[in-house]
């Protein structure tokens, strides 16, 4: 699929969409065993604490997410939300494998 003619790969287009649909469950899914997110100047590992991240990070605040570029694993997005501030620039820099995302740094761009 083609998110404002960006071409995404499907973990990362799953993890936008579910983002923007506010779906803690959709969003967990697209995580492999193991994986790990750094955000906030802090890393969250495994499912549980990645569970904590999303209600936190992108559920709670309500983020929604507009794809901006896609190149080498690193998609930037405008984040909007119920945060200070926004929208804001973030890149994602995505590492996948077998279709889920094993690791996952968000910073500010």
């Amino acid at each position: 699929m083609d998110m404002n003619d960006i071409t995404l790969p499907d973990a990362v287009e799953n993890f936008v969409t579910a983002t923007n649909a506010h779906d803690a469950n959709a969003l967990a899914a697209v995580f492999g065993d193991g994986a790990t997110v750094r955000d906030d100047g802090r890393t969250w590992a495994g499912g549980t604490e990645i569970r904590e991240w999303i209600q936190g990070h992108l559920i709670a605040p309500r983020i929604v997410l507009t794809p901006i570029s896609f190149a080498d694993d690193r998609l930037v997005a405008s984040g909007d939300g119920d945060f200070p501030g926004g929208p804001l620039s973030f890149s994602f820099e995505f590492g996948i494998t077998d279709g889920q995302v094993t690791d996952l740094t968000i910073a500010p761009v």
